[in-house]
């Protein structure tokens, strides 16, 4: 059986909605946040054969993944970002 892909559409919120949302949020949660969706898209970045340096630094960038999406999922278990 062929499941159809998700009809959810990423809204964009107003700046004041998040501003709002960010207020609950712990500062530490926030920063944690922040530093999840950079590296994310730092591990983005790197794509095909890559060489010595460009290994190292997808690693370092896995790592900050790691290490903010274990602040985000323990606050929330649905708040890790997937790269």
């Amino acid at each position: 059986m062929i499941t159809s892909p998700s009809r959810l559409v990423p809204v964009p919120i107003p700046d004041s909605v998040a501003a709002m949302i960010g207020a609950c949020l712990p500062l530490h949660v926030l920063q944690a946040e922040v530093d999840a969706d950079c590296a994310a898209r730092e591990v983005y970045r790197f794509r095909g054969p890559l060489c010595a340096e460009d290994r190292a630094d997808r690693e370092h960038a896995l790592a900050a993944l790691a290490r903010a999406n274990k602040i985000l999922a323990k606050h929330h278990p649905r708040l890790p970002v997937t790269p």
